[in-house]
């Protein structure tokens, strides 16, 4: 005979579930963390399937309001792609000196170990861009701005980071970020303006082209992942960043993940619902890059309406993120760890 619920149970289930009924109408992903997210019988009933149609559907009807923003070819390419390419992003001399001059300042940086790879990240905030105006100049350009929002769907301010990579710093397992995966179920925007060149070998960004789409093949396959969840994938998955398999992507239609391996000076924007990796490394290597992030509620109807992009708000946003992690580190987590000021490069 079945046990009854422990009453400490019930009460949270009780307590929990407008919580978690809330959730659904957000970009909420994880499986191990929402019992209604992660519910085999809803979602064999279909909700996730829903929340990925209807997530798309409305990113679709954002990006057509800000057509006008990007360049016809830049649109067909990420219709085609889920990507978007730009070679020499700014003329040489332009480049060389804002590269140098964001070299040689020293910020206040954070680090995450993962596996054997070392992300670190400076916040491109009002001290740095008063600092390197060229920076903000590039940041408020039509290429960019344009780009980063369409890709996003939402008229919003990204986020801004200095990033460098740094590989083969721990003797740990390989990094979870060069299997392929998508970082949720929803459309969202992440760009790579890299500082430095990028070789095959050095740890390069891989994307899927194509697989930003809805196919039929692919929502039955988030809809069985979806089932399976959460004790019946890995770990990262069942947290709502689904990983996939070589085999698994060929069994969808799609081609093999692209490497860009991309001289200094090169723009990548891209649909991260799209299945992405950090290529493998052969050696010890340095990534250099401008990086943003875009990502907001996927059920606002509304392009913009953003409080976050306001000016004196948006190049603040780092900062106040960082502090509320490490004041509530106790209860919220706070896996960016400070080092102090440092220069971009800094091994």
């Amino acid at each position: 005979m079945p046990r009854a619920p422990h009453p400490v149970s019930r009460i949270k289930a009780i307590t929990g579930f407008p919580w978690w009924l809330a959730q659904l109408f957000t970009g909420a992903k994880s499986f191990k963390d929402n019992p209604l997210i992660g519910s085999h019988r809803l979602n064999r009933w279909g909700l996730h399937a829903l929340r990925v149609r209807v997530a798309h559907s409305l990113a679709a009807r954002r990006r057509r309001r800000m057509e006008a923003r990007i360049a016809p070819e830049h649109r067909a390419a990420f219709a085609r792609d889920g990507f978007v390419r730009v070679d020499n992003v700014l003329p040489e001399a332009e480049f060389e000196a804002l590269r140098d001059r964001l070299f040689a300042v020293e910020m206040p940086a954070r680090e995450m170990l993962q596996g054997d790879t070392i992300t670190r990240r400076i916040a491109i905030d009002p001290e740095l861009l008063g600092a390197v105006p060229a920076l903000r100049a590039l940041l408020a350009s039509p290429l960019w701005s344009g780009l980063t929002r369409y890709v996003a769907s939402f008229d919003s301010e990204p986020v801004h980071y200095i990033q460098t990579i740094l590989t083969h710093r721990a003797d740990a397992p390989l990094d979870p970020q060069t299997h392929l995966h998508a970082d949720t179920f929803h459309p969202t925007m992440k760009a790579w303006y890299f500082l430095t060149d990028v070789a095959e070998d050095e740890g390069p960004f891989c994307y899927v082209p194509g697989s930003h789409r809805i196919t039929p093949e692919r929502l039955a396959w988030e809809k069985a992942k979806s089932e399976a969840a959460p004790h019946g994938i890995d770990h990262l998955s069942a947290r709502g960043s689904l990983r996939i398999t070589p085999d698994e992507v060929a069994a969808l239609g799609l081609p093999p993940a692209q490497s860009f391996a991309v001289p200094a000076n090169t723009l990548i924007v891209a649909d991260t619902f799209g299945f992405h990796a950090r290529g493998l490394a052969a050696r010890p290597s340095c990534r250099i890059e401008i990086w943003a992030y875009g990502r907001r509620n996927p059920f606002l109807p509304w392009k913009g309406l953003d409080p976050l992009s306001l000016p004196g708000i948006a190049e603040r946003r780092v900062g106040w993120m960082w502090f509320a992690r490490d004041r509530f580190e106790k209860w919220i987590g706070q896996p960016w760890k400070s080092r102090g000021r440092m220069k971009p490069g800094s091994s």
